[in-house]
C-alpha cells in the first residue's frame, strides 16, 4: 500500500519514534493521521488528530477504534522498558507483567480492535514496532526482551490470520534508536527519521519484515543460519 492518501493511526505518537511516524506520514501525503497518546495535550504536531489512548485501557482502545473507523494503516508503536536487576531477583515477575500489558497485550488489543476496520477499508496494513531483542536476550532489560520476543510471535500470528482480508502485517526490528530512552547510552544509534523512512518504504514495497540497522540484520542472519546469540555487547532496544 501507499502512504499517500492513507489514513494512519500511530500509538505513542506524542514523542520519539511515534512522533516521527506521524510527521513522515503527513510528509508522504497521508489523508489523515490520528496520534494516540495517554495525554493528548502533549500531541503538538500540526495536522494530526490527537486521540486519548492508553493501550492497556480497554475503554480507550474501543473509543479509538470507533473514532478512527476509516483507518487503513495502524502503527503499533507504544511500548515501555524498565531497567532490570535480573530475572531471578524479587520483583521481576511484577515488572514482566507490567511490561507485557503494554508491549504485548496492548498490541493485541489494538490489533483486535482495528482488524475489522482495516478489513472493511480494503485490508491496508498493520506495523508492529519490535526490536533486536525480539531475537536475543539482554541482561540490561530482560523483561523487555521477553515481551518483544512474544510480540514478534504475535506479529507472525497476525500476519497469517489477517492475510485472508488482505491486511499486510509488518514487523519492524531495530537496535539503538536515538530517542529519550537511549539518551544516556554512549553507543551508535539510528536516527528516528531513518527508522521511519525504512518502515514506510517496507510497507510500500509490500514487505513483511524490516531490520533497520546493520547489527539487527546480522542477528537476523545469524539466526537463519542456526547461530544463537546471547546479549552481544549488551545491546538494548529502540
Amino acid at each position: 500500500m501507499k502512504i499517500k492518501d492513507a489514513v494512519v493511526f500511530v500509538t505513542g505518537a506524542n514523542r520519539g519514534l511515534g512522533l516521527e511516524f506521524a510527521k513522515q506520514a503527513l510528509e508522504r501525503g497521508a489523508k489523515k493521521v490520528y496520534a494516540g497518546s495517554r495525554d493528548p495535550s502533549k500531541v503538538t504536531l500540526p495536522g494530526v488528530i490527537p486521540v486519548k489512548l492508553d493501550v492497556t485501557n480497554p475503554a480507550d482502545v474501543a473509543a479509538a477504534a470507533a473514532l478512527a473507523a476509516d483507518v487503513t494503516l495502524l502503527i503499533n508503536n507504544a511500548g515501555i522498558a524498565r531497567p532490570t536487576e535480573g530475572l531471578t531477583r524479587p520483583g521481576s515477575a511484577e515488572l514482566l507483567r507490567e511490561t507485557l500489558e503494554t508491549n504485548l497485550f496492548g498490541v493485541l488489543a489494538m490489533s483486535q480492535a482495528f482488524a475489522g476496520p482495516l478489513g472493511r477499508n480494503g485490508g491496508g496494513a498493520l506495523l508492529n514496532v519490535l526490536s533486536i531483542v525480539s531475537w536475543i536476550s539482554s541482561s540490561v532489560i530482560s523483561e523487555y526482551a521477553i515481551t518483544k520476543s512474544a510480540a514478534w510471535s504475535l506479529t507472525n500470528g497476525l500476519r497469517q490470520e489477517l492475510r485472508e482480508q488482505h491486511t499486510q502485517v509488518v514487523g519492524l526490528h531495530a537496535g539503538y534508536i536515538d530517542t529519550d530512552l537511549t539518551r544516556s547510552f554512549d553507543v551508535e544509534k539510528t536516527a528516528p527519521s531513518d527508522v521511519v523512512r525504512q518502515a514506510y518504504d517496507a510497507i510500500e514495497a509490500g514487505e513483511a519484515e524490516v531490520s533497520v540497522d546493520e547489527g539487527t540484520r546480522q542477528v537476523k542472519q545469524a539466526l537463519s543460519h542456526g547461530v544463537y546469540l546471547l546479549d552481544p555487547a549488551a545491546r538494548t532496544p529502540s
